[in-house]
């Protein structure tokens, strides 16, 4: 995903590589809001008094403390597990970074990426935070494929920018360099992103009757088995996973990114149209990061500081 990054559907987009780690419990992203006790009352009245945004978020949230995330835990170096079973990467970070800002703590709930909205719409999850992209037929609510009205739209608070790559096992590209080239090829990605979306769409193109045969799968890393495995010749993710995995997987040894990224585009955090106070004090908690620093020394530490953005934007995604 120029040097920037995504994960999303159709004509949008997609998801740099780094190592490091930082710890949580468990699956719990902890923002540091200040002491907690029982009272939910002097629970608000600690984070108010130690955040500097606490306010701008709903009264509910601000009464629980936390902010359910809903994320896929599998897209290394954005969220992943650790040796040790702790969430970690860079939307986990910059989270926790926001949770300091808003009293509040960030939970970070593992599901397949492309069922993360349903679950924002049936009120799983207070966001969806997994390095998705923000387009509009995520805005809208619309079947990329159909182009048909599957459930409501969502908001985005956008926050990095990133676009599709492709790679093959290393010294072994089968002449493939562009995203035309992989007519006639086995190419695996991860379901509901938008690397299928463009597999999808190149197909039509191919002549021939070389067709790509599109292996999808629940998450990234059962792609990359099937790679490293020869039973495809290339896959794709966003450019920060794909470099990710170009550097890490058989300490460097299995894989290479081949051609350049394509469609760079935003990655947001989905909250629902209605949810437009918590929807407000996200942006406003990424803008204060970004203006503090942190935002910065997050996206360096995990490689992805060439996917900067200046300022958050709401529904910036076309």
């Amino acid at each position: 995903m120029t040097a920037s990054f995504t994960r999303r559907p159709t004509a949008a987009h997609s998801r740099l590589a780094a190592v490091g780690a930082i710890a949580v419990a468990g699956a719990l992203i902890l923002t540091g809001c200040g002491d907690q006790t029982k009272d939910k009352n002097s629970d608000s009245s600690a984070a108010a008094s130690s955040a500097p945004l606490a306010n701008k978020l709903p009264q509910a949230i601000r009464d629980k403390g936390v902010v359910k995330v809903g994320s896929d835990i599998a897209y290394a170096p954005v969220e992943f597990k650790d040796a040790s079973g702790n969430v970690v990467g860079i939307d986990p970070e910059l989270a926790a970074a926001m949770g300091k800002q808003l009293g509040v703590k960030f939970e970070f709930e593992n599901g397949t990426f492309d069922a993360l909205l349903t679950g924002l719409r049936s009120n799983r999850y207070d966001i969806a935070m997994s390095a998705m992209t923000d387009n509009k037929n995520r805005q809208e609510g619309v079947d990329p494929d159909t182009g048909k009205k599957v459930g409501e739209g969502v908001d985005f608070v956008d926050y990095l920018t990133a676009g599709v790559s492709i790679y093959t096992r290393k010294g072994d590209t089968g002449g493939i360099t562009t995203w035309s080239d992989l007519c006639g090829k086995k190419l695996a990605v991860e379901r509901g992103t938008v690397s299928e979306d463009l597999a999808k769409s190149e197909t039509k193109k191919c002549t021939g009757g070389k067709k790509i045969t599109i292996e999808a799968f629940d998450d990234d890393q059962q792609a990359q088995t099937r790679l490293r495995s020869g039973g495809a010749d290339a896959a794709s993710s966003d450019f920060p996973v794909a470099a990710y995995a170009v550097k890490t997987s058989g300490g460097g040894k299995d894989f290479q990114i081949v051609g350049d990224q394509v469609e760079a585009a935003p990655y947001g955090i989905a909250v629902s149209k209605e949810d437009v106070q918590l929807r407000d004090a996200l942006q406003a908690a990424m803008n204060a990061i970004i203006k503090s620093g942190e935002y910065q020394k997050i996206l360096d530490k995990w490689g992805a500081e060439d996917g900067a953005v200046k300022e958050s934007a709401v529904n910036g995604g076309k």
